[in-house]
């Protein structure tokens, strides 16, 4: 599926926002043209592609991390209980402390699961104790 993902969004185009290469005030930021004579709007040849639903990825790879895995944001040990080591991933949440992250670190890697933001912190094994 991520395979499939990339090569739809190899054939995406980059939308950008209708004439913001001719005006330096207005950012690139995608924005739905709404004038009675808007190129775009109209879908003029020559003139950048319109957003539209099918340039979306496949349903089974939305939201996927690009890993592969499903992100779930986890804040304490109860969290990781039923989550599945092939198919999901954790992600600690930001107001974790040292202690709390470390502890769950460390539950995740006995129970297999991937972590994605461990930010410096190390898995502390049996003999390092």
């Amino acid at each position: 599926m991520l395979k499939l993902r990339a090569e739809i969004a190899d054939g995406r185009p980059a939308f950008q926002r209708p004439e913001s290469w001719r005006y330096t005030r207005l950012k690139e930021n995608w924005r739905k043209p709404k004038g009675l004579d808007n190129k775009v709007r109209k879908m003029v040849k020559g003139w950048p592609r319109l957003v539209k639903v099918g340039y979306r990825g496949p349903v089974a790879a939305r939201g996927l991390h690009p890993s592969g895995f499903r992100d779930v944001l986890v804040d304490n040990l109860k969290g990781l209980d039923g989550l599945n080591p092939e198919t999901d991933a954790v992600r600690l949440a930001s107001g974790l402390g040292a202690r709390k992250r470390q502890a769950i670190i460390n539950r995740a890697d006995e129970l297999g699961l991937k972590v994605l933001n461990p930010c410096g912190i190390r898995v502390i094994s049996e003999k390092e104790k």
